[in-house]
């Protein structure tokens, strides 16, 4: 678990959301429960089909802009509307170079680059 800030960047004037976000490196988004959707008055753009932990598949919302900011770090992108719980999926973490520490239970900046983010594009 992890404390991360969303929100929506066409409206700069409305408060950021902090939340608690589980690191979840199984998931590829970013996943949002409604109430945070509507709270960040984003909008949808599509809808993906996903297939979740039980193996049922499922189609949700996805919406955005989204900003994600985490210690010196941000990403923007697209949130899918789903559950009761954020979850930080690898295309934000990788987005963000954030590295998940498996002993320590704990998600971080990417040592090799703590100024800023790096990314391969190769």
């Amino acid at each position: 678990m992890t404390t991360i800030t969303l929100r929506n960047p066409r409206y700069p004037d409305q408060r950021p959301v902090e939340v608690e976000a589980l690191a979840d490196t199984g998931g590829v988004h970013m996943c949002i429960p409604q109430h945070i959707a509507i709270q960040l008055r984003l909008e949808q753009y599509d809808q993906k089909e996903v297939t979740v932990a039980d193996g049922s598949r499922r189609l949700v919302p996805y919406m955005g802009p989204i900003e994600i900011r985490f210690k010196n770090r941000v990403g923007l992108g697209g949130a899918l509307v789903i559950g009761d719980q954020v979850l930080l999926g690898a295309i934000p973490m990788e987005d963000m170079d954030l590295v998940v520490s498996p002993k320590d239970r704990k998600i971080d900046v990417n040592p090799l680059s703590p100024n800023v983010a790096c990314s391969t594009v190769k």
